[in-house]
């Protein structure tokens, strides 16, 4: 299943873009932002296609494709999600929130870390537009076919290095424990679990090459589907096995599924590197081009700084009383939900803003992020909103059965209503970084912006867990985790040394005046949200009366407020819906 646009594309690439006709109810605009046009969201513009000899390859896409696009890739995000859900729920069922579950968590450090360096963040900054200038440049007549020289490139050495260091994590198991959670009371479990889920190195790797290359050629089916695969061999391997090898059988899984994410891929990536392109067959063709050391280098750094904030909170909480890590993981999940749907029309998008630099359109690239910012803003503070009205709801529904106590589901609660607080930052950091790294060379003030960040997590986690426990732990991610969307924000308005901008510029203040529209009405949906949910003695029928109060409230004062990103948000999801008989299989 491929999401094309809305005209049957030739062999050789999508269709032109359709005319978008105007519509007399357009919304306002925040000041400083533009502002949406027609009923088609006003966070999807419609762009020029870029030119060049014998017309583009990969024409700029319509509003309208983006927009289905989006939510196909955000149904099929959240499905990954569910699933993961489900994962953690069996986890809970299985093995509750004890020293096992502690064991595996800290196992578990190893796929989170590789998913954020391979797929979500790190590989994906310097390969999206690496592809995004190999598309250019064959749309241009370049000799040969620049694509498969990019692959040529860089496939045999990236593969290479993913098994190099899958083998040293198997066989370094024991000492990277005794780092990463020292007061564990089963080091051996966990070095089996580390041994299991070292596999995903390599597996990661190649199905975060896929979903860049994949992405860069506007394909987002295969790629969006890759955590339900994983998930669902997760989900079998502990059904399957948990009798027998226990909570070995949750890292069994994670090896099984991280093939499962290549397996999804693979096809739709050999259609598209087989297709020949139509320009420049009469000139030499291109050497194999590698990745620039320095860009790949500023971006795996990067990511593994974002990442470690995962080992300051699992290296703190193996201090405290057996399920800290447990309480803590099983939160940060449930309240991630609203930051992973709010950055899918920044995955859509990214290679948009690759390809418009790649061809010099500054413009485009500022109104793409600009529009993205405020989107992805109003979805986070939306769940987030919901995350902490509803929690204890959300926990007892999703959690409270089998080994998962109510004392359980009332820690981990009180965890996650304080770690959403982090969440807007969270989505910041997401959507500012794709700026950062969107030009294809290295930067790196993403680096040094993390830095403060992990500086201010380790400072505050040092302070608080003390007296506040994991709560403590949470309130520091969420604090470092802001100080870096901020240090972020700051310099997207500097130059780097050379006088280029560090990233995408875009206009700060203007921002900012949006996003405080969204936060006021975030709060006091939260507050309706909280007073409804905990009427009813049910959970699931509180939870169902305070998201719908938190959503009725935040999208109402919303537009009173004028927040671009929920008239947006609204326009995406009915344009979206009108053009899914356009959303067809190949």
């Amino acid at each position: 299943m491929t999401v094309t646009p809305s005209r049957t594309p030739p062999a050789d690439g999508p269709a032109p873009v359709p005319p978008v006709r105007p519509s007399a109810a357009s919304s306002p605009g925040a000041p400083g932002l533009p502002a949406a046009s027609s009923p088609e969201p006003a966070g999807l513009p419609a762009e020029p296609p870029p030119g060049g000899p014998g017309g583009p390859e990969l024409p700029s896409p319509s509003r309208r494709f983006l927009a289905r696009a989006a939510l196909v890739t955000a149904g099929l995000s959240l499905a990954g999600s569910l699933l993961g859900l489900v994962r953690d729920q069996a986890l809970a069922r299985l093995f509750g929130a004890g020293s096992d579950t502690d064991a595996f968590l800290v196992a578990w450090t190893v796929p989170e870390f590789a998913a954020t360096l391979l797929i979500e963040d790190g590989l994906a900054f310097a390969l999206i537009p690496a592809f995004s200038a190999a598309l250019s440049r064959r749309a241009r007549g370049a000799g040969g076919d620049p694509v498969r020289a990019l692959v040529a490139g860089t496939l045999p050495r990236l593969s290479l290095a993913f098994v190099a260091v899958g083998a040293l994590l198997v066989v370094a198991a024991p000492q990277l424990v005794d780092v990463l959670a020292p007061g564990l009371p089963d080091p051996g479990l966990a070095v089996d679990c580390t041994r299991l889920t070292a596999t995903c190195v390599v597996s990661f790797g190649l199905a975060g090459y896929c979903s860049a290359a994949l992405r860069a050629h506007r394909r987002f089916v295969a790629p969006a589907a890759i955590y339900v695969a994983y998930n669902a061999g997760i989900i079998t391997g502990m059904l399957a096995l948990g009798g027998r090898w226990g909570v070995r059988a949750a890292a069994a899984g994670v090896a099984v599924g991280g093939c499962l994410m290549v397996a999804v891929q693979l096809p739709s990536l050999l259609r598209q590197v087989g297709r020949r392109s139509r320009h420049g067959a009469g000139a030499p063709a291109e050497e194999p081009r590698p990745l620039d050391t320095a860009l790949v280098a500023s971006v795996l750094l990067f990511a593994l700084c974002r990442q470690s904030q995962v080992l300051v909170e699992r290296f703190l909480a193996s201090q405290l009383p057996a399920g800290a890590i447990s309480h803590l993981n099983y939160a940060q999940k449930v309240a991630q939900m609203p930051m992973i749907l709010s950055l899918m029309l920044c995955t859509v998008t990214f290679p948009v803003v690759a390809r418009a630099l790649a061809d010099g359109d500054t413009e485009r690239a500022r109104g793409r992020v600009e529009r993205d910012v405020a989107l992805a803003a109003c979805v986070v503070l939306l769940g987030a909103a919901t995350v902490v009205a509803c929690a204890p709801q959300i926990i007892e529904v999703l959690f409270q059965r089998g080994a998962f106590t109510a004392r359980d589901t009332a820690a981990t609660a009180g965890v996650m209503r304080v770690y959403a607080l982090g969440l807007l930052g969270q989505t910041l950091v997401g959507a500012l970084t794709r700026s950062y790294f969107s030009a294809g060379r290295a930067t790196w003030y993403p680096v040094g912006a993390m830095s403060v960040g992990i500086a201010v997590t380790c400072l505050a986690g040092a302070l608080t867990v003390g007296p506040w426990g994991v709560s403590g732990i949470a309130a520091a991610n969420a604090a470092g985790i802001t100080a870096t969307a901020l240090v972020l924000l700051t310099g997207t308005k500097s130059a780097g040394r050379h006088g280029r901008p560090r990233a995408v510029p875009v206009r700060v203040r203007a921002l900012l005046r949006e996003l405080s529209r969204p936060v006021l009405a975030a709060v006091a949906a939260t507050l309706a949200g909280a007073l409804v949910a905990g009427r009813p003695g049910d959970p699931l029928t509180g939870l169902a009366a305070g998201a719908l109060t938190v959503t009725a409230v935040f999208v109402v004062l919303g537009r009173a407020l004028g927040a671009q990103g929920v008239d947006a948000a609204l326009s995406s999801v009915r344009s979206a819906y009108r053009r899914l008989p356009h959303v067809r299989s190949r």
